[in-house]
């Protein structure tokens, strides 16, 4: 197994990411992707947990993606509502009992990223599967599964201890559950060079949803402090990669908008959607899909590379 070199992501992008944190690989020559989180940290802010953890939830074929939708002019209930509904739901998630700092965060799920090729246009890849084996504790290496992208069994960096935005089990115990706090964490440590910092502290709540695990209570302010950011409103009706419909928080940037899809009912974290509003200059037209993800398992392993 070969250790994973730094990504370089592409020109217009990088802004949304921290370069110190992100560990992605590198794209081989002509290949690029071009999503604004193609998720790969060890530890490190891009990926923290759901509303709760999900045990073997069927994938659905997801396959073909949906009419883009449309912001609804009279949502049953508001963006902060909303999110106040999923922190609640979030301070009564459990985690396995006894996480011991030898473990590992063992998430699955299913992704579809754009890529490029060349200077040709760019397109949405196949929804595939993707595992990853994150230390509770940060000390240890991660490691990647998906061989579509070309990882596999590649090891994660173990993160820089000490770094504020550390985003291993252990670490995310220690971040406040007062959503004012959570706030203004995201705004320490979210964008670097950003020109937008809601977009940028969306970006990161999103991030955090997706792949780790994150403490109920600290979850449940995160979801709050989501509330303070600007421009976020409601979508009735999204589709996450394995074909589940939810309802979203999202939030409109630069010609794409960003989806945080939920249950309908549980309120439990389903994955991510981008869907371009207008036609962008590297390819996709109004309506396109972007980028999907949905989170299909997620628990606690003994060892780097063990599936439950």
């Amino acid at each position: 197994m070969n250790q994973l070199p730094e990504k370089d992501l592409p020109p217009g992008r990088h802004r949304l990411l921290k370069e110190h944190l992100m560990t992605e690989i590198r794209q081989e020559p002509r290949v690029r992707r071009v999503w604004l989180r193609p998720a790969l940290v060890a530890g490190a802010v891009a990926a923290v947990t759901a509303v709760t953890l999900t045990f073997a939830v069927p994938s659905g074929s997801g396959e073909s993606a949906p009419p883009v939708a449309k912001p609804t002019s009279a949502a049953p209930q508001t963006a902060a509502t909303l999110l106040e509904d999923i922190a609640l739901a979030a301070e009564h998630a459990s985690v396995p009992a006894g996480i011991r700092d030898d473990q590992f965060v063992y998430i699955k799920s299913k992704v579809a990223w754009s890529s490029q090729d060349g200077d040709g246009p760019a397109k949405l890849d196949p929804i595939h599967e993707r595992e990853v084996w994150l230390s509770v504790d940060g000390e240890e290496q991660g490691l990647l599964h998906e061989p579509f992208a070309g990882h596999d069994d590649m090891l994660l960096e173990a993160p820089t201890p000490g770094i504020p935005s550390n985003t291993n089990y252990r670490h995310l115990q220690t971040l406040p559950t007062d959503p004012d706090k959570v706030y203004t964490w995201l705004n320490e440590v979210s964008g670097d060079g950003s020109k937008n910092k809601d977009d940028a502290n969306f970006v990161l709540v999103g991030d955090l949803a997706r792949e780790s695990l994150m403490p109920p209570a600290q979850t449940a302010a995160l979801y709050r402090a989501a509330a303070k950011i600007s421009g976020v409103f409601v979508i009735d009706d999204a589709v996450d990669a394995a074909g589940r419909h939810g309802i979203a928080v999202a939030r409109v940037e630069d010609g794409e908008r960003h989806e945080l899809i939920f249950d309908k009912k549980t309120k439990e974290y389903l994955g991510e959607r981008e869907v371009a509003v207008q036609d962008l200059p590297w390819g996709p037209k109004k309506g396109d899909v972007t980028a999907q993800t949905a989170v299909l398992e997620r628990t606690v392993v003994d060892k780097r590379g063990e599936r439950p």
